[in-house]
This record gives structure tokens, C-alpha cells and sequence, in this order.
């Protein structure tokens, strides 16, 4: 009996495996672009699918956020200087259909799209904005990126800078500028200062000559702070009313001189 079914096991188990092969199971983050004869027949899963060997033909296509970095490139920045940038992309495929069948490898062309917009876009500025604006550049490049990837059913999420290297002599001269800039900010500020204080000096003298009594009284603190200060001086304060015949240009005395005489 046993070699009565010898003819009927060889094609039982080539069956069996056929069945094996055809069942496929793709998880959530997974789905399966299903060709028919070489044409496309439907995006399929997750979960259980069924696909006959030889006929049908199924590509897996991963939906989750795809970490792509982007080598380190060489870029000529509008002010002439070289600098050597890299960064980091974020993307996902959003149309398993347009992925696979638009473009014949995504990952690579999205890398190599990133590398050109990532030297095109920065040679376009300054390397004050490449330092200083990293956030609009950002901007900037996954806008271009993610408008030129719609066609193959990729959304760009984010585009970050990573590292801006520049050679020794350029660190320096930024050093340099960013002294002479401290030591600028230093001088308008004591200049302001200067200029406050003046505009206080001449309202205090318009207001001591005004008043007598004010020049009085700031003679005398004056002279308070002389003898905290300097122990060794010994001051005897003397009445401004007692000196301002002093002070007076002798006209008088020369008119008389002149009446003698004649």
C-alpha cells in the first residue's frame, strides 16, 4: 500500500512547498507592492497575503522613517570660503506604488539628490548665515528636496545640518573678528557712557550757577572729601564772598591813574 502512494508523495510535497512559498506575512510597518506577469496588480498587507510563485511577484516596502546620512561634501559659500558640511535626512516612503515603480532605487537617489540640493543651496550664502541661520537653511533644502521626491511617493520630514568644518586658518580669522567686534562693542559703550555723564556735567554747572548757594555747598563737600581721604591736609574754609574782590579785574584803579596824570 505504502508503494502505491510513492508516485502521489512527490508531487504532494512539491504542492506543499509551493503553498509554503506563496503564503507571505508582512507586519504593520511593511507593505507589499504585488506585480501579475510583470504588470502591477495592488499594494497589498499588512497581515496574511497569498502569492502565487512564478505568476505573481511582491516587493516589500518599509513605511517606517528611514535615518539617511549625507556624506560629509565640499561647498564653495558666496563669500568664496571652502567648507567642508554634512547632515542628516529624515524621510518616508508615503505611495509604495510611486516608490517602486517611479524610481528604480529610492534610498540612492534620494541620497544623491540630498548631496547636490545640500551644495547648491549653501553656495548660494554667506558662512556667517551657514553658521549663524542653520534653522532656515534647514528649511530651505527639505523644501527642494521633498517637492522634487513627491513624484516617487517620498515625503522629506527633516533635514538637519550637522557639522560645518572649517581649516585652521579660517578659525582663526573668525577668532580675530569676533575680537575686534568685543573690543568695538567695548569702545560705542564707554563713548555712550562719556557722553551721558557730559550731558549730567553740564546740567549740574547750569544749575550751580543759577543758584550760589549750590556752588557753596559742593565747596564744602568738597572739602569734606578731601580731609577723609588725605589725613595729612589741613583745610581752613573761607568765605567765596571774602575772595571775589580778588577775583575782579582792577579796571577802576587804572582810570584813576590815567585822571592823575592829566
Amino acid at each position: 500500500m505504502i508503494g502505491n502512494l510513492i508516485p502521489y508523495l512527490a508531487p504532494a510535497v512539491i504542492l506543499l512547498l509551493i503553498l509554503v512559498s506563496a503564503i507571505k506575512i508582512l507586519p504593520e510597518y511593511e507593505r507589499g507592492v504585488v506585480f501579475f506577469l510583470g504588470r502591477f496588480q495592488g499594494v497589498k498587507g499588512p497581515g496574511l497575503i497569498i502569492v502565487i510563485p512564478g505568476i505573481q511577484q511582491i516587493v516589500r516596502v518599509d513605511l517606517r522613517v528611514i535615518v539617511l546620512d549625507v556624506p560629509s561634501q565640499d561647498v564653495i559659500s558666496k563669500d568664496n570660503v571652502t567648507v567642508r558640511v554634512n547632515a542628516v535626512l529624515y524621510f518616508r516612503v508615503v505611495d509604495p506604488e510611486r516608490a517602486i515603480i517611479r524610481v528604480e532605487d529610492y534610498n540612492s537617489a534620494t541620497s544623491q539628490l540630498a548631496q547636490t540640493t545640500l551644495r547648491s543651496v549653501l553656495g548660494k550664502h554667506d558662512l556667517d548665515e551657514m553658521l549663524s541661520e542653520r534653522d532656515k537653511l534647514n528649511a530651505d533644502i527639505q523644501e527642494i528636496i521633498d517637492s522634487q521626491t513627491e513624484e516617487w511617493g517620498i515625503k522629506v520630514a527633516n533635514v538637519e545640518i550637522k557639522h560645518v568644518d572649517l581649516n585652521e586658518s579660517m578659525i582663526r580669522a573668525i577668532a580675530r573678528q569676533a575680537e575686534a567686534e568685543r573690543e568695538r562693542r567695548a569702545k560705542v559703550i564707554h563713548a555712550e557712557g562719556e557722553l551721558q555723564a557730559s550731558k549730567k556735567l553740564v546740567e549740574a554747572a547750569q544749575v550751580m550757577s543759577a543758584d550760589s548757594g549750590a556752588m557753596q555747598l559742593r565747596y564744602l563737600q568738597t572739602m569734606a572729601d578731601m580731609s577723609g581721604t588725605n589725613a595729612s591736609t589741613i583745610m581752613f574754609p573761607m568765605p567765596m564772598d571774602l575772595l571775589r574782590p580778588f577775583m575782579q579785574k582792577p579796571a577802576s584803579g587804572k582810570g584813576t591813574a590815567t585822571e592823575k596824570d592829566a
